[in-house]
């Protein structure tokens, strides 16, 4: 965990919303869990810079002979490959059970999102904030209406000239203008 300006610290266990998602399940079953896992690696990427929180997608080691690595993804998200034989359960408990003795206690909120109903006992016993995996896709799919809604371009104007669209005031003055220059 790092040390950014984030209000809070959100844990998602990958595998576990890969499996609560319809979209993701559909892309998981057609084109292969790596496809299923980067989509949800990029929609909690722009989930976590709108809502400013420090994300740490966590993996399982799914079979894989080797020790913990984590990638940074972006500058709010990094993805966490448990070590072989540990569970993405065991290491978002684990660090749970760290924040606890943690001075970021005090200023920043612990948010763990899985559906897996043991977990959510467990960590909210450390202390930390549950979110079930459907919320969190619910809480993504809202915050991307609302970026895309920023986004949208004004209305522009149905006049042909630009001064036709300013206030009137900024028109009279330079009507004024053009009039001085004329003479």
């Amino acid at each position: 965990m790092t040390g950014s300006t984030s209000q809070a610290i959100l844990f998602v266990d990958g595998y576990n919303v890969i499996g609560a998602w319809p979209e993701l399940i559909e892309l998981r079953d057609g084109q292969g869990l790596d496809i299923a896992r980067n989509q949800l690696a990029e929609s909690l990427a722009n989930y976590s810079a709108y809502r400013g929180f420090e994300t740490l997608l966590v993996f399982d080691a799914y079979g894989q002979r080797q020790a913990h690595r984590s990638e940074r993804f972006t500058q709010h998200l990094s993805i966490h490959y448990t070590s072989f034989g540990q569970t993405a359960d065991s290491y978002i408990e684990i660090s749970c059970a760290k924040f606890r003795n943690d001075l970021r206690k005090f200023e920043k909120r612990l948010i763990v999102a899985t559906s897996d109903r043991a977990q959510q006992l467990t960590v909210v016993g450390y202390g930390a904030e549950w979110m079930s995996a459907a919320q969190l896709g619910l809480d993504v799919q809202l915050s991307e209406q609302k970026v895309k809604h920023r986004q949208k371009p004004k209305k522009q104007s149905k006049q042909r000239f630009l001064s036709k669209s300013l206030n009137p005031d900024v028109q009279a003055k330079l009507a004024k203008l053009r009039s001085n220059l004329m003479e």
